[in-house]
């Protein structure tokens, strides 16, 4: 198995801590392997690689459970989160190679926000003054790394919000969507349908990679598939609520590995900012969580290997 843990993560609490952490490493690898990918090839070409190489790495985990965990019953959602999923990932592929590393992942904490609004609009969610107030302040942290009329708003920080947003959307259709299908079924085939759709531009500026790149462009497939796997098996054994804060962990890690890799220093408006959209996002999770406790009985984590 790939996730099977030491033995001395003897409680479900510290396997679910464990796992987050080599999640955030994970997203924190990938990361860096989607900005050396694009040195050297176009930006499209990654994000289509990044697709079609994980979807190598999933064949061995579909056959162990059979492919017919690939049964869709609503293939109009699926085609929207697979539109959504590829603008997003363009976005924020992009994103990372024109601004520093932690500030993509400061802006990055904003997506439950989106989301939260999103659920307001789209799924009729009931929201009370006081998670109004926790997406008011979440805003906030992301005019404070933004710096609107002090700054120019790059190219870059416009992608990394668009990224936000995208896959804010997709969260809500993510939730649409577990009503009728299954964990496997969702995660697969936002790759495979992915596959076509970056493969269209890719073309259109196609560079054949070189050795080296083809390391960072596995890695970087590896890195994003255990990242996922992880993430779905850390909450899988706990609550949300009580691994939030460790989310935050991504921040200084990103600045650590931007310093040393891209010797990137991230300026004190974006740690500010980004703990700001935390703290806010943070309060989000944890009134979802005890609304949703409130409003049904609990019948368990449909749990996915991916």
């Amino acid at each position: 198995m790939f996730l099977e843990l030491p033995v001395r993560f003897k409680s479900n609490q510290a396997r679910a801590i464990f796992l987050l952490l080599i999640s955030t490493a994970m997203f924190t690898g990938m990361a860096i392997c989607i900005r050396k990918s694009a040195l050297s090839i176009p930006i499209f070409e990654v994000v289509f690689f990044r697709n079609f190489l994980a979807a190598i790495i999933m064949v061995p985990i579909l056959r162990s459970k059979g492919f017919g965990v690939l049964k869709m019953n609503n293939p109009k959602l699926f085609f929207i989160r697979a539109l959504f999923g590829s603008i997003g990932m363009i976005a924020g592929f992009s994103a990372l190679t024109l601004i520093p590393l932690a500030q993509v992942t400061a802006i990055g904490f904003s997506t439950p926000i989106f989301l939260t609004i999103g659920a307001i609009i789209f799924l009729k969610e009931v929201v009370k003054v006081r998670r109004i107030i926790a997406i008011a302040v979440g805003f906030l942290g992301m005019l404070v790394i933004i710096q609107p009329g002090v700054v120019p708003i790059s190219l870059g920080i416009v992608l990394a919000v668009s990224a936000a947003l995208c896959h804010s959307i997709n969260g809500i259709v993510i939730k649409k969507l577990t009503r009728s299908e299954s964990p496997d079924s969702i995660v697969a085939w936002m790759v495979i349908m992915l596959i076509p759709i970056t493969l269209v531009p890719a073309i259109a500026s196609w560079e054949w990679p070189n050795f080296e790149t083809w390391c960072f462009l596995w890695m970087m497939a590896l890195f994003g598939t255990l990242a996922h796997m992880s993430l779905t098996r850390a909450y899988s054994l706990t609550e949300i609520t009580s691994l939030q804060p460790l989310e935050f962990v991504k921040l200084p890690l990103a600045a650590v590995m931007a310093w040393l890799i891209f010797s990137e220093v991230p300026g004190i408006w974006t740690w500010l900012g980004g703990i700001i959209i935390f703290t806010s996002t943070a309060y989000i999770t944890h009134r979802e969580v005890q609304v949703a406790k409130s409003s049904r009985p609990n019948h368990g984590y449909r749990e996915s290997k991916f």
